[in-house]
């Protein structure tokens, strides 16, 4: 028998592997969001090499049963969280209220004029300058969406600067003295994650997400913001509120 195949049965040790560590995980021996042992604990019990479980956890990766995490470990994927979209949608609340740890990160924000279609959900002007903000949200350090959240930079000027510090939309349009808002549409899609938010959400390339596009407004129903968020298919189950 060799490290990459059993000889009696024919079938590649990574993938005994795997399959060993999915049926523990279903059979509830690893619990979900738990770490799993180090690759050099795995490759003991399983008389394998450190190369061999390496390819098993990345094939449990690919089916959306573990992830891992850069410098830290493998971690048991944990339940989907429950998103409802509803007229008022804060991440941080839906989150909190499923007990985990909510936390939104600034990647980058800059300025831009607005295309036709932002125009037209924005209710500006073709050409408008917008504050463009691209951020990840995590729930309990697993990332859940990307987003791109396009605002009117004439009232809301240094929002990026603003949100780095607040880590907010809410807390952001308080400091410009807009008390609440809700959601005014919600457009939900399919898709497949692309190579530069596959590495921010921790996703093998291809896998699924959700996409979805929304326009928030004001008490007064001016647009506020517009969003394309994208989320990770198998760490959120929405929920339409009537």
């Amino acid at each position: 028998m060799t490290d990459a195949q059993d000889g009696t049965s024919g079938v590649a040790l990574w993938r005994r592997v795997a399959d060993s560590i999915e049926q523990g995980i279903s059979a509830g021996l690893y619990a979900s969001g738990e770490k799993l042992p180090a690759e050099t604990e795995i490759a003991d019990s399983y008389r394998v090499n450190r190369h061999t479980v390496r390819r098993a956890l990345a094939t449990l990766a690919e089916r959306g049963l573990v992830r891992a995490e850069r410098g830290s470990g493998t971690y048991v994927q944990a339940a989907p969280i429950a998103y409802p979209l509803r007229a008022r949608t804060r991440f941080s609340e839906i989150v909190g209220a499923g007990g985990h740890e909510p936390r939104a990160e600034l990647i980058a924000s800059s300025t831009e004029a607005a295309n036709r279609d932002l125009a037209r959900r924005l209710g500006v002007a073709i050409g408008t300058s917008l504050i463009r903000l691209d951020t990840l949200r995590l729930a309990d350090r697993m990332p859940i969406s990307a987003g791109t959240t396009w605002l009117p930079a004439r009232r809301f000027p240094e929002a990026g600067k603003v949100y780095q510090r607040v880590r907010s939309m809410t807390r952001v349009f308080s400091h410009y003295g807009v008390t609440d808002y809700r959601r005014k549409s919600t457009r939900l899609t399919a898709g497949l994650v692309d190579a530069r938010d596959a590495g921010v959400l921790e996703l093998a390339p291809g896998r699924p997400i959700m996409i979805v596009e929304a326009v928030d407004v004001d008490l007064e129903g001016v647009p506020v913001l517009t969003t394309r968020s994208r989320f990770a298919a198998e760490r959120v189950t929405f929920v339409v509120d009537n």
